[in-house]
């Protein structure tokens, strides 16, 4: 799609202007809106904090299907929490402050942190060894093996885990983005459909993101466990180190 600055904003298309602060002028078609909705959302999922906190959970994934799936799951939790949240400032028109807007980005900086402590543990965890006796005709062996994370891995695929931390980041300042669209648009059917092609592209980008993350994590799992070691040390000290940023960021601001 075409577009040019203009003091005014960012023309997509002839007739169609985003403005400054992000508000879609009244000459904007339905399809025109609800396409702009998609992009955002596919946008709107690469930020920074979205990633550090999904990665955290894409670092214990040796399958590149469940690492999608993770990023999927994270877009369906941020879609619920946007929908209910678009529902009430719609419907009641209820506004969001910006000392609520603070404080939600803070949790998130905690909710970063504990996932960052979290991935840390579980990459420190002494390994489970095990003892195994063989016999070969008359003679016998013993076989010593050990096992990381791969059973809770296994029992946790579907974990709810990746839901709950969308709908965290859903209920946060940086849906805000959103948000001071849906009082541009007239309809409130619109509105909620915008809000769920929103959603949509932030499932779709989310997915793709989580697909290359976990990449370095599918390539290193059975082969290089020392850089795999490595790469999930850093996804862990990224989401903590990020989390502490956005806690001292908004607590300065509070303060």
């Amino acid at each position: 799609m075409p577009f040019s600055l203009t003091p005014k904003g960012v023309t997509l298309t002839k007739g169609v202007t985003l403005t400054k602060n992000m508000q879609l002028t009244p000459d904007l078609s339905t399809i025109s809106v609800l396409l702009i909705g998609f992009v955002l959302g596919l946008q709107h999922a690469i930020e920074a904090d979205h990633l550090a906190a999904v990665s955290t959970i894409v670092s214990e994934k040796k399958s590149l299907l469940t690492a999608s799936i993770v990023g999927g799951f994270w877009g369906l939790g941020h879609t619920v929490s946007l929908f209910v949240v678009g529902a009430i400032v719609i419907f009641l028109k209820v506004q969001i402050s910006e000392s609520v807007e603070t404080r939600l980005e803070a949790v998130v900086g905690g909710m970063l942190i504990l996932l960052g402590l979290s991935a840390l543990r579980k990459l420190f965890t002494a390994q489970e060894i095990h003892v195994h006796a063989h016999e070969h005709g008359e003679r016998g062996h013993l076989h010593i093996h050990s096992h990381g994370n791969e059973t809770e891995v296994s029992h946790h695929r579907f974990s709810p885990r990746s839901i709950l931390i969308g709908m965290v980041h859903g209920l946060a300042g940086s849906a805000a983005l959103m948000l001071l669209i849906l009082p541009t648009i007239p309809s409130p059917a619109i509105a909620l459909l915008y809000i769920l092609i929103f959603g949509l592209g932030s499932v779709g980008g989310m997915m793709a993101m989580s697909f290359l993350i976990g990449l370095p994590f599918h390539f290193t799992a059975s082969r290089y466990e020392f850089l795999n070691r490595g790469i999930r040390l850093i996804a862990g000290i990224f989401s903590l180190g990020l989390g502490v940023s956005i806690i001292y960021e908004k607590l300065s601001v509070t303060l």
